[in-house]
């Protein structure tokens, strides 16, 4: 890997960890669009797509929730799809060698909130000044300093760590990638546990098990899937808005059959 390549893959880094932070939501830090683009950059657009795509399956469910920082899936892709390709990795071994540098990405990100504290309290006194300029600068502060740490964090693991991680590979014990090849077969299942842990509802849990058997033990794929869950999903939306039609049509007839006007008189007489 060439520094020019180094410095593209760096770049991306910092721009993936800006996704939800300066652009909105875009998802341009998911592994599914993030290992493709690097395997652009790499020139193996095929192990990109395969190995951003495996991510994907075990990142699917990490997401920050509150204060909790979760194992960054930008550095983690972007590094263990770049080692994948420079090192001739396979799927099972560059998804296994993600989770760690996901956790030190975590770490990193950790030290980037901890020392944003300082321009939250730029913003607080510029904004106590009327001072719009000094919380834009404040805003961009936090900014820079999480893409330049990222930056740097893909650049020099993408730049150093391909050789090292390329002889590393090479003295690891069959038995080992053995035993991390089995365990990446479990990452996709756990990954989506912690989703459907977020998603597990009991008034839509006969849904699970409905597409389970539809895809598992019927063979539909699951496209079919997805137009059978839309059309069900459609039918109890009409069902439900025309319960709550005759419902508002039920309590009106019962308002105007109930005149207060007419009991008031009532009782004066």
């Amino acid at each position: 890997m060439n520094i020019f390549q180094a410095v593209l893959l760096g770049l991306l880094g910092g721009l993936g960890i800006w996704d939800s932070r300066m652009f909105g939501i875009l998802m341009c830090d998911r592994p599914l669009v993030l290992g493709p683009l690097v395997g652009l950059i790499l020139g193996d657009f095929t192990t990109g797509i395969i190995i951003g795509a495996s991510l994907e399956l075990v990142m699917m469910g990490v997401v920050g929730i509150g204060s909790a920082t979760p194992p960054d899936t930008v550095s983690g892709t972007i590094l263990a799809t770049a080692f994948a390709i420079t090192s001739g990795l396979d799927v099972s071994a560059a998804v296994a060698l993600a989770l760690p540098i996901a956790t030190l990405g975590q770490l990193v990100g950790i030290l980037d909130r901890t020392a944003n504290a300082y321009f939250v309290s730029m913003a607080d006194k510029a904004a106590e000044r009327g001072d719009y300029k000094g919380i834009d600068r404040a805003l961009w502060g936090g900014g820079i300093l999480f893409f330049v740490s990222y930056f740097l964090l893909v650049f020099l693991g993408s730049l150093l760590g391909s050789a090292v991680i390329g002889t590393f590979v090479d003295m690891i014990p069959a038995s080992v990638t053995n035993g991390l090849r089995v365990a990446s077969g479990m990452l996709p299942a756990l990954g989506i546990a912690i989703l459907m842990n977020l998603l597990f509802d009991k008034k839509n849990v006969a849904f699970f098990f409905v597409g389970w058997v539809l895809t598992a033990l019927m063979g539909v794929n699951t496209v079919g899937a997805a137009v059978l869950g839309t059309a069900v999903a459609y039918i109890i939306y009409q069902y439900t808005m025309q319960a709550k039609e005759n419902a508002a049509a039920a309590q009106a007839a019962a308002g105007n059959l109930y005149d207060p006007l007419s009991d008031d008189l009532g009782g004066e007489l």
